[in-house]
């Protein structure tokens, strides 16, 4: 049986991944009832005195946009010197609405806003590294430096970027556990349930942040 934490306001840092309004309903890549994580993640926060938010921040043209692949579709897979790439529609370009964080996210006492992904070659998911898995974005270091031990996450999506954040997390011997009532996923080809795997395999913890003591 998995052990409920409680929240260690010395330890513990909330990491709330790409609530934005791109991948939100509406938005150029909307997540499925993406923004009903909003008033989750808005009671989260309320609840752990360390708060830190990423934000998909995409230059004009980006590699992983479709559009910079003629005659490509979005979702489709493309082979990189960096490994599959995952084609998308343009989204969270700098400066856009769509790459702005959601109205309604509550975002006053974020001590940190970390952009990710403004690299125009390079796709990044985790909020630790980019995609090609050696461009680090400097929060492992941040988080040491401030002293926190374990990570707890919640955003968009489940499957990509808070699975692949979880998943750098236990690599870098950080505590980890993800929030799954403060998620939704993409889900693509059973993309959710294989992240769930490898998440529980890594001993990444998943819970329901409700269960939070």
């Amino acid at each position: 049986m998995q052990t409920i934490p409680k929240i260690d306001p010395r330890r513990d840092v909330l990491v709330v991944i790409d609530v934005q309004n791109d991948f939100c309903p509406g938005g150029a890549l909307a997540v499925t009832d993406g923004d009903a994580v909003v008033p989750a993640i808005n009671t989260l926060a309320d609840r752990f005195e360390h708060l830190v938010l990423t934000q998909d921040w995409h230059p004009p043209g980006h590699r992983s946009f479709a559009s910079s692949h003629p005659g490509r579709a979005p979702f489709e897979t493309i082979e990189l010197e960096y490994g599959p790439q995952t084609l998308w529609p343009d989204h969270c370009v700098q400066g856009t609405t769509g790459a702005a964080l959601h109205e309604g996210l509550d975002a006053t006492r974020a001590e940190l806003v970390m952009r990710k992904g403004f690299r125009p070659d390079i796709d990044s998911y985790s909020a630790f590294y980019e995609n090609d898995r050696a461009s680090p974005t400097g929060l492992a270091g941040y988080l040491r430096e401030r002293g926190f031990a374990r990570v707890f996450f919640c955003g968009l999506a489940t499957d990509y970027c808070v699975a692949w954040s979880a998943l750098d997390a236990r690599r870098l011997h950080f505590d980890a556990v993800v929030l799954l009532d403060a998620c939704r996923a993409i889900d693509l080809g059973g993309s959710l349930e294989r992240a769930l795997a490898a998440m529980r395999e890594a001993g990444v913890g998943l819970m329901q942040g409700s269960e939070l003591r």
